[in-house]
Formats: C-alpha cells, sequence, structure tokens
C-alpha cells in the first residue's frame, strides 16, 4: 500500500474554516439509496466543511460514496477532504480549528472521551488489528513475546489489541521491549524485519506480509468481541454541536445515506475507494472484509437503546486501566446521540 501522507494544511485552510451562519436549503433527502447521483435544488449559502479520513476501507467509503453521489451538494454542504494517517493527528487539527469532522478508529476513542471531540455517529464494527509475530523468532503464542522487540503504533487501535492480548496472556507492556512507531515507520520496519512482533492491523499488513509472507497472528479484535465491541466513528470539532447543531445533522445525514448506500453497494463502494486512495481494487476488498456493515436504522435503534453508549463507556473503562485516562467520562458526554437519532428526519 502506497504511503499516506498526513496534512495538517493549517495555513492552507484557514481561509477556507467551517462558515458558521446556517444553510438556507430547500432540497428533499438525497436518492443516494436508490442508485442516482443527488444534486442540490436550492441553496442560498453552502457551508464549507473540512473533513478528515483516513485512507483505508472504514475511513474512505463514505466520504467518496457521498462525493461520488453528490451527497454533499444536496445538502449544501462544500466538503473539504483530507487524508490522514491516524486518529489522533485529525484530533489535533481539530483542536487548531482547521479541521471540522473526522474519522477515528477504537483505539483513538480516548479522545472523545477525554473531552478533546465529539462523536457524531458510529461507522463500522472492525476485525482488522492483530498481534503478530514474524517467523523464525521463536514466538507461537502471545506469551513468548516476553522479553521480545515488539512495536506498535501508540495511541491507535494497534496499541490496544496488543495491550488486551498482553493482559488476557497474564502479561504487560513491562514484559515486553516495547517501541511506539508511526504506521508508517513501522510498515517499513516490521517488513525488514527489524522487530520481533507488533501490534498492527490491516491494511498495512497486507503490505508486510508480502515481504515476511510466514508472519503469524497471534491474536484479532474479534478475540475479545464478548467484552467489548471495536467500534469506528465519525467525530466532530468539540465544541461544533452546540455551535452549529443544524451543520451537524446535515453532515450526519449525509452520512446515514451514504452508510445505507454502501451496506447496499459494498462493491461499488469498494471501487470509488480504490479510485480516491489510489489503492488497487484487490487490496481494498481485502480490507474491507474485515469491516462489519450494519444499516443507519440499526445505528439510530442501537442509540436509541443505549448500546451504543455502553459500547463507548467500555472503552473509557479500558483506557483508564491503561493510564491513558484519569476518569473514563461518559459517552452520555461526548455522543451526540440526539442528533444522529434525528439526523434526516
Amino acid at each position: 500500500m502506497p504511503k499516506i501522507p498526513a496534512r495538517l494544511g493549517i495555513a492552507a485552510l484557514a481561509a477556507g474554516a467551517l462558515v458558521l451562519s446556517l444553510a438556507a436549503c430547500s432540497t428533499g433527502s438525497a436518492s443516494a439509496g436508490s442508485g442516482s447521483s443527488a444534486s442540490a435544488t436550492s441553496c442560498s449559502t453552502t457551508q464549507n466543511v473540512n473533513f478528515g479520513y483516513i485512507g483505508d476501507f472504514n475511513g474512505t467509503s463514505l466520504l467518496a460514496i457521498a462525493k461520488a453521489k453528490n451527497l454533499w451538494a444536496a445538502h449544501c454542504l462544500n466538503v473539504n477532504p483530507q487524508v490522514f494517517t491516524n486518529g489522533p493527528l485529525q484530533i489535533t487539527a481539530m483542536a487548531s480549528g482547521s479541521l471540522d469532522f473526522g474519522y477515528i478508529g477504537p483505539g483513538a476513542l480516548w479522545l472523545p472521551a477525554s473531552g478533546k471531540a465529539k462523536i457524531v455517529a458510529i461507522d463500522t464494527f472492525t476485525n482488522a488489528d492483530r498481534i503478530v509475530a514474524l517467523p523464525g523468532k521463536g514466538i507461537k503464542t502471545i506469551k513468548d513475546l516476553k522479553g521480545k522487540k515488539v512495536a506498535y503504533p501508540k495511541g491507535t487501535s494497534g496499541e490496544m489489541i496488543l495491550r488486551l492480548g498482553l493482559k488476557k496472556a497474564g502479561m504487560s507492556m513491562s514484559d515486553i521491549d516495547a517501541t511506539p512507531l508511526d504506521y508508517s515507520t513501522l510498515t517499513s520496519a516490521l517488513s525488514a524485519g527489524q522487530f520481533d512482533a507488533a501490534g498492527f492491523g490491516y491494511p498495512q499488513l497486507t503490505t508486510v506480509k508480502k515481504q515476511q509472507p510466514g508472519i503469524i497472528e497471534l491474536a484479532k479484535d474479534s478475540d475479545f468481541s464478548s467484552s467489548m465491541r471495536f467500534v469506528t466513528a465519525f467525530v466532530a470539532r468539540e465544541n461544533l454541536p452546540t455551535q452549529n447543531p443544524k451543520l451537524v445533522s446535515s453532515v450526519l445525514a449525509v452520512l446515514k445515506e451514504a452508510n445505507d448506500y454502501r451496506l447496499a453497494h459494498r462493491t461499488e463502494a469498494i471501487n470509488l475507494v480504490s479510485q480516491m486512495t489510489n489503492v488497487p481494487v484487490a487490496q481494498v476488498t481485502t480490507d474491507a472484509s474485515f469491516d462489519q456493515l450494519v444499516s443507519s436504522a440499526s445505528l439510530e435503534a442501537s442509540t436509541k437503546s443505549g448500546d451504543v453508549d455502553k459500547w463507548l463507556d467500555t472503552f473509557g473503562t479500558y483506557f483508564t486501566t491503561t493510564g491513558t485516562l484519569q476518569q473514563p467520562g461518559s459517552a452520555k458526554d461526548y455522543y451526540t446521540s440526539d442528533l444522529y437519532a434525528k439526523a434526516g428526519h
């Protein structure tokens, strides 16, 4: 997979910062579910939105569909998508005011839990993360990682699964020779055999396997599904839902429409992601195979029942055990459930 640059673009984005005046739109709901492209019929004002994403299937697919089906324009939005390598970088950009919305994986959920962003929507359930060991290192189980050189991308789901796996084996990070690296550096280092093992994940792991075909998978997200749902999510700048709830509702309406289109047209979604990221279709297809897609109606039901709050609160508790959070916080304070439930209706 080609290296994806992280673009904060603060200077370039200053002039295109979010327009807080509310848009006066007289367009109906876009017909993404029917397969036809939507178009705005009347927008007296179009709002500019800076939207971050990660260049994998989870992080890109809804934005790719929204662009291809003209869903943003149908809701009087002008979206500037910006690619990042991870969730924490997007939260940093939000703090600077250069980003309005973004996408994060489960490993970055501690950031909204600590008050640095608001979760506005759940995206998917993922099973892409792994604890892996290189061949020839004498590692067959997680217990064999004791004293070994293990790399991980700090603050991401790669770190999360590594910690969960070690805990399940009765170990901790102090039992291994742990090295935090960014995803691109870790991909290169692991491909070159510079570490014994890693907390890592797809799609980057696909690249590593080409150089290390005998790599061993010791654990995956689904091994912990009985106690934790590995969700991916869309987030907004911390004060945005309060400052401009109508804008957030418009963005959520688009995300819901795109989500249901993705569910009904998975192959097309894969092709659109390939076009947007310049990643081969076969690689995106592999990446997408680790994701469980759910309808917007199902996510609405889980929101109203309080299940989404429970999923998120589980992560808050986990992050306190690692010392990442002092207090777990409450999902009711950082998940805008009311906005999600009402958006598009």
